[in-house]
């Protein structure tokens, strides 16, 4: 199983998948599968313009899904805004025991170990998905397009890194956009512009006001279930960095949003509208107009806790590690597991930690002795389905 994890993994690394664009790695991955398996009837579901997810099946069963898309392209031009580094990522690596590569925690690692214990158990569904890292006004998603056109089972295992222990219960998301738009200028007469300067040179009061209705949100966490609340600052832009003579019109924040109690996104924006424009009001910003937009993710869902795929996952647990998963409280990480649970499938989530790399963060490092771990309780929750 070892060897086969590597030879996923090195194909997988071979082939960029960025969102939406996995089109050519899930061809080339099928080709490859249907090689060495060819009893499988291994398929590409395409949707949109380029993307593509893996599929296969073994008649009924529980559903093993991971996706193939990474949060980040290798060399991709928006990955200096992120990571501040333009230079492609080296290739895979393993050293004894540990493996290091782009993009093994989100979600290659996983990935490989759930095609892997699929391939060997002769039980249950794969699903490896395009479009399965969160990303706003994204089209069509693999697990969307998955749901029109097979029948979704009972159960399903989504095969992704995470907290050491077990998840049927995961928050859901949304995106907030925060428009301040005052009117524009010129940098060399700094007061034809409103409000002097331009409305970037004041986003020290906006960002301050966010801090603080941050610190509130979070506060007010009522801490349900295994999930919390998170909120970051994700993006700020304005202006026109070719042209930074202008002064521009418009500040943009946009901000990404975490509750595991269910919260209205809408009711959020308007709050925060209100809090802004308070807080503005008593500014250089006074006469700028203030804007917040929701855009929801999905909402918070919880598998029952004695569910047969959740009893079933913990003794799979207690067999392959001889304890039973630990309990954990206030996660914030989403996943496709909130889409299935909302289409009635009663769902868990398990897989490896990565971390990562000291030499350079772009870069995961996974334990080949924990993915092979992984990988073996995948199979038995395939064989021996709930």
């Amino acid at each position: 199983m070892r060897q086969r994890l590597l030879d996923v993994l090195r194909l997988l690394d071979a082939t960029p998948a960025p969102r939406g664009g996995e089109r050519t790695a899930a061809h080339r991955l099928r080709a490859w599968c249907a090689e060495r398996w060819p009893h499988i009837e291994w398929q590409v579901l395409e949707h949109g313009s380029a993307g593509g997810s893996l599929v296969a099946a073994h008649g009924a069963g529980p559903l093993l899904y991971s996706h193939l898309d990474t949060s980040l392209d290798d060399g991709g031009e928006f990955n200096r805004l992120v990571t501040g580094n333009a230079a492609p990522v080296g290739p895979l690596t393993v050293d004894g025991d540990l493996v290091a590569g782009f993009g093994l925690g989100v979600a290659r690692g996983p990935a490989a170990a759930a095609l892997v214990a699929f391939a060997e158990a002769g039980a249950g569904r794969l699903l490896l998905a395009g479009s399965g890292t969160h990303r706003r006004a994204s089209g069509i998603t693999g697990l969307e397009a998955y749901a029109d056109t097979f029948p979704l089972p009972r159960s399903a295992i989504v095969a992704k890194c995470g907290p050491p222990t077990l998840l049927w219960h995961e928050p859901g998301a949304c995106y907030l956009t925060v428009r301040v738009t005052g009117r524009s200028g010129a940098a060399m007469t700094a007061e034809s512009a409103t409000p002097p300067g331009g409305v970037v040179a004041h986003a020290g009061v906006v960002l301050e006001e966010l801090d603080g209705w941050r610190t509130s949100y979070l506060a007010a966490d009522p801490r349900a279930g295994q999930t919390g609340r998170a909120c970051g600052i994700g993006a700020v832009s304005g202006g026109w960095p070719d042209k930074p003579d202008l002064l521009p019109a418009r500040l943009r924040i946009d901000l990404y949003v975490v509750a595991g109690d269910q919260v209205e996104p809408k009711a959020l924006a308007a709050e925060l509208t209100d809090r802004l424009r308070a807080r503005c009001a008593r500014s250089a910003l006074r006469d700028c107009e203030i804007d917040v937009e929701a855009e929801p993710v999905a909402p918070a869902v919880a598998t029952p806790a004695d569910a047969p795929v959740v009893r079933a996952a913990q003794a799979a647990w207690l067999d392959e590690f001889g304890t039973r998963p630990p309990p954990v409280t206030g996660w914030t990480g989403s996943t496709d597991g909130v889409v299935l649970r909302a289409r009635g499938v009663d769902t868990v989530r398990l897989g490896p930690r990565a971390r990562p790399a000291t030499d350079d963060p772009r870069r995961d490092v996974l334990a080949l002795t924990e993915l092979t771990a992984f990988a073996r309780v995948y199979r038995r929750l395939l064989t021996e389905p709930a």
